[in-house]
């Protein structure tokens, strides 16, 4: 049966994907620094009063209602979206298309989410705050690879291509644990709504309609659905993407990565970055919760990323990647614990109120922060440049 998703010689789409998740990277960076400096001059009760206002025509419908709600709750559907894409193209022709290349990331991903996750219960068991135990789980891959990317011939190319299929695999546990954990009560009768939904939109997709103005639309009434059943609405996107046709894959990919990646995902830094410094910095080691969120994604990540693939090269249940030492493994996982879009937005669907969700916002971008240093340095200082042949 043909590819029907046409593909560049993978090293060339490695490549151009690398240096787009360094522009990326820089430009969620810029847009967190200009939001948390902007949040902290005399212009920052206005700026974060802006952010939370409420609109009375959307609450009336019953819709989000603040920029900050229609960012998180609405945009970032279509980022789900475009992720959920990607995994459907890796699961089908990709690294992951096949058991024996899925196996050891898929193995790796699962270690870099439990441990995180039992070292903030651990810290925050019992407490007000052991609901935000999925926050430490996710990797950010923009953030990651565009380290990596500042790396040069010390990331081998193997490497790189562990990196991306642990995020990916990392980013579907992330939208597992987002639709199942946190959620609000289920709304039985939207979400049978949303399942007639979807099913009329796989039968459309399955007998070739092109109707697109009739998708477009059910595809609004999905996401309303889902919105209004009581889970997280992001989840609509990822239903989206399993009934577009294989053959639209990859156009669907190119049409909203430009803006899911230079529109709303800055929307996103500059939405949830909106806070004032004092409290949070001095709740950030005072209370459980920030060190639980430090310590998952610094120590949880590479420790459970090491030792899971440790675990299963020594089980024979898979084999380390010719190229990739277990020194580069620590450092893949040290840049794994860059955690931001996907643990912010846990962060916000875990606690209702702003304080507790700045303090951990604050501690996630303190992680992140020094992951990405050790990651760097560990990296810097242990791995040589490889030749042209490897790289």
């Amino acid at each position: 049966m043909p590819n029907p998703i046409k593909r560049k010689p993978f090293r060339n789409t490695l490549q151009a994907f690398v240096r787009n998740s360094r522009n990326i990277g820089l430009l969620l960076l810029a847009a967190t620094a200009f939001s948390l400096t902007l949040s902290n001059l005399p212009v920052g009760p206005p700026y974060i009063a802006f952010i939370n206002a409420s609109n009375a025509f959307l609450q009336g419908l019953h819709l989000p209602h603040t920029p900050l709600q229609i960012i998180n709750k609405g945009l970032m559907a279509i980022f789900f979206f475009l992720v959920a894409l990607e995994i459907r193209r890796e699961s089908l022709y990709g690294e992951l298309s096949s058991l024996q290349q899925a196996l050891l990331p898929a193995g790796a991903a699962l270690g870099g989410m439990v441990v995180p996750a039992l070292i903030f219960l651990l810290l925050n068991r019992g407490t007000i705050h052991q609901s935000g135990w999925g926050i430490p789980m996710a990797t950010d891959i923009a953030f990651s690879l565009g380290v990596a990317s500042l790396l040069g011939k010390r990331f081998s190319v193997p490497l790189r291509i562990f990196l991306v299929a642990l995020a990916i695999i990392d980013d579907l546990g992330a939208i597992v644990v987002v639709a199942f954990f946190y959620g609000g009560v289920v709304q039985w009768a939207y979400l049978l709504g949303a399942g007639a939904t979807w099913l009329l939109l796989h039968q459309l997709n399955r007998l070739r309609w092109r109707l697109l103005g009739l998708q477009v639309m059910l595809g609004l009434l999905l996401w309303f659905l889902v919105y209004r059943s009581g889970i997280s609405a992001t989840v609509a996107g990822v239903c989206l993407a399993f009934v577009v046709p294989v053959r639209h894959i990859t156009r669907c990919e190119k049409i909203c990565h430009g803006p899911v990646n230079y529109l709303i995902l800055p929307l996103f830094a500059l939405a949830n970055t909106a806070i004032v410094l004092s409290a949070p910095l001095q709740n950030l080691w005072d209370s459980r919760l920030g060190v639980g969120i430090v310590c998952g994604l610094v120590l949880g990540k590479p420790v459970g990323i090491v030792l899971a693939a440790l675990t299963m090269v020594r089980l024979k249940l898979a084999v380390l990647p010719p190229g990739i030492t277990w020194k580069q493994m620590l450092g893949a996982g040290l840049l794994a614990g860059i955690g931001f879009t996907m643990s912010m937005l846990v962060a916000v669907l875990a606690f209702q109120d702003i304080a507790t969700q700045n303090t951990a916002k604050i501690a996630i971008l303190a992680a992140s922060a020094l992951a990405a240093t050790l990651g760097f340095v560990w990296m810097k200082t242990t791995a040589k440049a490889i030749g042209p042949r490897q790289h």
